[in-house]
């Protein structure tokens, strides 16, 4: 994946799961509020319409009552009180029945079939015995009993809530109920609201979802397009520094070779012809010009071995990291005249070529900034194994520098080639400075192996 791709799927895929589990959470909260909802209606139209129950009958027994309490119980008192019943309604499907204690229907003014009809046995679609639960119900006390039974105005079977009482004396049951059509109405309604705020949170939560997941995507690549140019500056920046570098040490090789190694060959060129033309006359000095000339061939190949030590040195490739450094310190110790002390741990033990070049390297730029900055009389080298690889750490008592700045500025090229040698290998650099010296320590990984 690009960058811009992975910035985007570490800002979109945590915010979408986060929005999911939100989602998930609300969905089943709304919905276990909606039933509490649901219940506490169907509980409270369900008591509502108990006590409604209650009351119709209460009403109808006390429209009855001087017949009943005035102690006639002959046949004619109970017809005119079974009249009297049968002419109450309330509601299109509201009406009294009455029963004998031995399940016979005795008035039922909506199923005029029924009355004189034993039904005792009678069960509805559930295989409930009704009238034999409403006689339990009713002589326990209770008095309220559901079950199934047709409903007059539509002809289907209906959920019903009744409530019965024992009319005593008379040994009937009277009694009135109410089909729960309204009440599963009422709760289909809650329920039915209940989705619909649940789908519109649900919509709300989308719609924030895709505002937000939006701006992350245009701030994203907005960051994206940003770094990119950042990136393509840092390189801008880098190859050009690269190529200043290239230049530089051409330059140097150039002018070395010009002004050293060239002026050494013509020289040599010009002694050379002089001791010819000495040798040719018979004249005397000819072979001091000859071995003057020569000695001056020595220098130049000297010369030439310098230059070669400086791009790559030949210890280097024959005899180790430790042979290299201890050259180095010895030849910066004569031309500077400082005191260099050189301590190595490593022994003969082998090192990866690029950690070892970069070492040397890095060794090499540290005593050279001694050399121009520090005006130190004394310098110590220490290269050490590591728990992780190889450390070097190099010292000095010159007057110091601030870490902070020296990379910033112009001519602080040095410290940031070591720093980026450093960095390129995983390695790890670390830098102290005061008025009383300098110190530099580098700790760079190498595999057991």
């Amino acid at each position: 994946m690009q960058l811009k791709h992975k910035i985007v799927a570490l800002g979109i895929l945590p915010l979408l799961l986060a929005v999911a589990i939100i989602c998930a959470l609300v969905l089943l909260q709304n919905q276990r509020l909606g039933e509490q909802q649901v219940q506490l209606i169907e509980s409270a139209i369900l008591s509502s319409k108990q006590a409604e129950l209650k009351n119709y009958v209460a009403m109808a027994l006390s429209v009855i009552a001087p017949l009943h309490d005035g102690g006639r119980g002959d046949a004619a008192a109970q017809k005119q009180a079974l009249d009297v019943l049968g002419k109450i309604s309330f509601g299109e499907d509201g009406y009294l029945f009455v029963y004998d204690d031995r399940g016979r229907n005795l008035m039922h003014p909506r199923q005029a079939e029924l009355v004189g009809r034993d039904l005792w046995h009678m069960t509805d679609i559930h295989g409930l015995p009704v009238i034999q639960a409403l006689l339990k119900s009713a002589m326990s006390g209770d008095g309220f009993q559901r079950y199934s039974w047709r409903k007059p105005s539509s002809g289907q079977e209906t959920d019903k809530l009744a409530y019965v009482t024992m009319l005593d004396g008379w040994g009937w049951m009277v009694g009135t109920g109410i089909y729960l059509e309204d009440i599963e109405r009422a709760t289909r309604q809650v329920r039915s609201e209940v989705a619909s705020g649940i789908r519109a949170t649900m919509i709300a939560i989308a719609g924030v979802t895709l505002i937000v997941v939006l701006v992350v995507f245009i701030g994203s690549l907005m960051l994206s397009i940003k770094e990119h140019r950042l990136a393509d500056r840092k390189l801008q920046a880098l190859n050009q520094r690269l190529l200043s570098l290239q230049e530089d040490e051409r330059s140097r090789v150039s002018r070395e070779l010009h002004d050293g190694i060239s002026q050494l060959l013509v020289s040599i060129k010009f002694q050379f012809e002089l001791a010819a033309h000495q040798l040719q006359r018979g004249a005397s000095g000819g072979l001091d010009s000859l071995e003057q000339a020569i000695e001056r061939l020595g220098g130049a190949i000297g010369e030439v071995r310098r230059i070669s030590h400086d791009l790559r040195p030949s210890l280097l490739d024959t005899l180790g990291l430790s042979a290299a450094i201890g050259q180095l310190a010895t030849e910066f110790e004569q031309r500077c005249g400082l005191t260099v002390v050189c301590r190595q741990q490593l022994g003969d033990a082998p090192l990866p070529d690029a950690v070892a070049v970069a070492l040397f390297r890095i060794v090499q730029e540290a005593l050279t900034n001694i050399e121009r900055h520090a005006r130190a009389s004394l310098v110590q080298i220490d290269l050490a194994p590591s728990v992780d690889g190889v450390q070097l750490q190099v010292r000095d008592d010159g007057i110091g520098f601030d870490p902070r700045t020296i990379e910033r500025m112009p001519g602080g090229i040095g410290l940031r080639n070591i720093r980026e040698r450093i960095e390129h290998l995983g390695g790890q650099l670390s830098l102290s400075s005061s008025s009383e010296g300098s110190a530099m320590h580098v700790v760079l990984p190498v595999s057991a192996s």
